[in-house]
């Protein structure tokens, strides 16, 4: 009688889907839902909007390989528009309405901090792709970007150097939220521990969408005449575009005074003319133009992508650092889950412990087994003319990620590892 009706039900679902008038829930159970949440408008979609375009890009290569344990992945995608509340509410539709398994996104560190709640009480799994300021360690959270020791510290040090220039005063130029103010307080302590006194570092904040840098600009001016200066930017979004252009109309040259940028990569350079800028820097955990069979296929996919997929400027495509981890994340995300056998959030974060992927970066980089950070390399690069970097230095291997910084007190009694409650 059971097999009866199992046997009838079957046949009733058969022809309802025939008749396409089966429920879409049903249908979706074919695929797994993954979140992708960038800003597409406002301050921050000039470097959002690729990482977007990189997961839809990786998620379809994905895709036309066999898919996730034999499913396809269907993108949600969403658009917070630079605005920090927007970014908790759209998570929350993601993981409560979607039903995503998994989440892609964010880029400041104030959009991270407003969503961590909700990932917490959702239970949610947030992959979290650029470079950061450290003292964070979330069960629900795999940062696939750099911690300060993977970025500011060693590009500090290289400023310090004689091959960086040997740099005696600092100004530490940043936008006004959690992510440079944090990394500044590291760079502060980190530099006082090097001999450099508090009457040669100054900071300056600005606020998000800040475009006048004139007066700024002069004050870098005026500050360097006291001894060789280096600038250290931490200036996110389009801010850099007007930046980078008064620097140019004051003439303030790169063998006088280095900028050195940790939120400006080959994206953002699109959008300015890069000839007075050649030699400032940038320090990430990978380039364009790093030159390997891993970057030359990401690099070649994504081109491919843009002309598909028809962007703007598809003719221009860039990758860039954010991308790349955006694009680790994905993938490392799937071995997880194959690995796991299952979605289900807490399987799949005890299978990211210690995965490997050959990055593009030319370096196989692994995520740590208890902190939630990628062992990366690390490299410094001087800004071409045609909008690229040079790599002038770089580290030997990838570098384990340290989140709590030892350069703020009391981080030393914190634990390496996440709290699993």
């Amino acid at each position: 009688m059971q097999r009866r009706l199992f046997v009838k039900a079957s046949i009733l679902s058969l022809s309802l889907a025939a008749a396409g008038l089966m429920s879409m829930s049903a249908l979706a159970a074919d695929t797994i839902k993954v979140g992708i949440l960038h800003s597409l408008s406002g301050t921050m979609a000039i470097s959002e909007t690729a990482l977007k375009e990189t997961a839809l890009m990786t998620i379809a290569d994905i895709n036309a390989k066999g898919g996730v344990m034999g499913k396809k992945l269907e993108a949600v995608v969403v658009d917070p528009a630079s605005n920090w509340p927007l970014f908790a509410e759209k998570s929350r539709q993601l993981l409560s309405q979607d039903k995503v398994a998994v989440v892609f996104g964010c880029w400041t560190s104030v959009s991270r901090k407003s969503v961590l709640p909700v990932f917490k009480e959702l239970n949610g799994l947030l992959f979290y792709p650029v470079q950061y300021e450290g003292e964070e360690l979330e069960k629900n959270v795999f940062y696939t970007g750099a911690a300060p020791n993977q970025q500011a510290i060693p590009a500090v040090e290289y400023l310090m150097s004689k091959e960086g220039g040997g740099a005696k005063r600092y100004f530490l130029l940043g936008t006004d939220y959690v992510y440079p103010r944090t990394t500044n307080k590291i760079l502060r302590a980190f530099l006082k521990s090097k001999g450099v006194a508090e009457k040669d570092i100054e900071e300056v904040y600005t606020p998000f969408g800040h475009s006048d840098y004139q007066t700024i600009v002069a004050n870098i001016k005026k500050f360097s005449a006291g001894g060789k200066t280096a600038v250290i930017s931490t200036i996110n979004g389009d801010s850099n575009v007007p930046f980078y252009k008064e620097l140019g109309n004051a003439g303030l040259k790169a063998t006088d005074v280095p900028v050195v940028a940790f939120s400006v990569g080959e994206e953002e350079l699109r959008g300015v003319d890069t000839k007075p800028l050649v030699g400032h820097l940038a320090a990430w955990n990978y380039f364009m133009s790093l030159k390997n069979p891993e970057n030359d296929k990401f690099i070649k996919m994504y081109k491919d992508w843009a002309k598909k997929a028809k962007l703007p400027n598809a003719d221009k495509a860039v990758t860039n650092d954010p991308m790349e981890a955006t694009y680790v994340g994905i993938h490392m995300w799937k071995q997880a889950v194959e690995k796991a056998k299952s979605t289900d959030v807490d399987k799949v974060i005890a299978a990211m412990g210690g995965q490997s992927f050959k990055a593009p970066s030319g370096m196989t980089v692994k995520m740590d087994e208890k902190n939630h950070h990628l062992h990366k390399p690390v490299f410094i690069g001087e800004v071409r003319a045609d909008g690229q970097f040079n790599v002038v230095w770089k580290t030997s291997g990838p570098v384990k990620a340290a989140p709590w910084s030892p350069y703020i007190p009391g981080n030393d009694k914190k634990k390496g590892e996440p709290d699993s409650k």
